[in-house]
């Protein structure tokens, strides 16, 4: 059984931690304040025209903005309003009413942020808040005729990529990777879009654009996007942005579709990142799905040097050796075939001595045994025809040798079945050996143990 060794590498960016635009303020008052925050107060009435409720939203806003703690009440009013008067057409024509209706979300999203300061224990009742402040200043910001319309929006906006940038850190932290992704997304949208209305952004170089975008495309990578990661990863391979893990996603992600593009990508990885564990085993990997048993080994040694004490690395040794030994007995070759036996055997006791309770390495020596006396059936079946006494004594030689062969890898299999009972390649193995032995009450104790599993 070859083992496919894969590592999953996580990623931490508390470096990127930052908070814009928070202001604590009264810790008493901001706390009483954030318990009522989220309740409705106050009624709508249903006759208020559209520019009515835009309005008194932004007379509560306004209120709000004078003293957070005191008029928390006043957000929730705001936020209602603005909810009631996006039902008609009206407002939806209109750039004011984006633009009040971004502001209201921007400081919802303020207002959660300084929440979770204070509470880490505090759950995100609008995760989506900033996604909307920036949904919504855009959409003033098409829809504007006046120059006073782009100025509030690129203002709103100029504070929403902040509520971006801390959308995507906090759902990247608990690896709420899709969330991640897309704020993210926004981020660098947002970023290009205030540039190219020469408005302020936090992001100051494109140093720091690459790095939310390295983010980005990891959370969509690990958040099952990799489609649409996968261009924000070429684009920081092309940009020379320097992480492995670009190299190995890009090999993982094209390996079905675009083989040799995967292959390209993985070679320039090993070539930048020579030490790098992660693609040293995406490299094993590939040659072992290819079959390339014989370059596969030196990898294999270079991975054992720098994690010496990995099972899973010497045991997938212990197999490549294996298949070689078999290989090179078929095709005659004794010498090698020895060479490779004891090489295969070797590597799987390396792997037990790290971990005795290796189930791997133990049901992997009873077969490397099993393997070498079943490699003997061919010829002794040959030799049965020959009944002169030179023919006769061969072949019980080589019979006395594949027992010998089955008994050997016995004890293993007993072990293995020890380790794992719900396994049922070992109580097959069992059942054959018992069998050749003519020990048939053990064959049918092992029968009935392969028929409870269903097997």
């Amino acid at each position: 059984m070859i083992v496919i060794v894969e590592i999953i590498i996580e990623y931490s960016n508390d470096n990127f931690r930052k908070h814009f635009n928070i202001k604590i303020i009264n810790m008493k008052k901001l706390l009483i304040a954030l318990m009522s925050i989220f309740l409705l107060v106050g009624t709508i009435s249903a006759q208020d025209s559209p520019k009515k409720m835009l309005k008194k939203a932004s007379k509560n806003l306004s209120k709000y903005y004078q003293n957070p703690a005191e008029n928390e009440a006043k957000l929730t009013e705001a936020l209602e309003l603005v909810k009631a008067a996006f039902e008609s057409d009206e407002a939806k024509a209109n750039p004011d009413a984006w633009n009040t209706k971004g502001k209201i979300y921007n400081e919802l999203a303020n207002a959660e942020v300084k929440a979770s300061l204070l509470n880490p224990e505090y759950l995100i009742k609008y995760p989506d808040a900033a996604q909307t402040a920036y949904q919504s200043f855009t959409k003033g910001l098409e829809l504007g005729t006046k120059k006073g319309h782009k100025k509030d929006a690129l203002k709103g906006l100029e504070e929403t990529i902040g509520h971006l940038i801390n959308s995507a850190i906090t759902t990247y932290n608990v690896k709420d990777y899709a969330s991640a992704f897309s704020g993210y997304n926004y981020t660098l949208e947002l970023h290009d879009l205030l540039k190219a209305n020469d408005a302020k952004s936090p992001i100051v170089d494109d140093a720091q654009r690459q790095e939310y975008m390295f983010y980005g495309a990891v959370a969509g990578y690990y958040g099952d996007m990799k489609t649409e990661a996968t261009p924000l990863f070429i684009e920081l391979a092309d940009a020379g942005y320097d992480h492995a893990l670009i190299y190995e996603a890009l090999f993982s992600i094209k390996s079905e579709a675009r083989p040799e593009e995967a292959l390209k990508y993985l070679e320039m990885g090993r070539t930048k990142y020579p030490d790098d564990t992660g693609l040293l085993f995406a490299e094993i990997n590939y040659y072992l799905k290819a079959g390339q048993l014989e370059i596969l080994t030196d990898k294999l040694k270079i991975a054992i040097e720098k994690e010496p004490n990995n099972v899973t690395v010497r045991n997938t040794l212990g197999n490549v050796y294996d298949q070689l030994y078999q290989s090179e007995d078929k095709a005659g070759n004794t010498a090698k075939s020895i060479e490779y036996f004891d090489l295969a055997y070797d590597y799987y006791n390396q792997a037990l001595a790290i971990d005795d309770k290796n189930f791997d390495a133990t049901y992997s020596l009873g077969a490397l045994y099993y393997n070498k006396a079943a490699s003997y059936t061919d010829k002794i079946n040959e030799l049965s025809n020959d009944f002169s006494a030179a023919g006769t004594k061969k072949y019980d030689a080589m019979k006395a040798e594949m027992d010998s062969q089955f008994a050997k890898a016995r004890p293993y299999f007993i072990s293995a079945e020890q380790l794992n009972p719900a396994d049922g390649n070992p109580l097959i193995a069992l059942k054959e050996i018992y069998a050749r032995a003519n020990e048939f009450e053990k064959v049918a104790e092992y029968k009935a143990k392969i028929e409870a599993l269903g097997k």
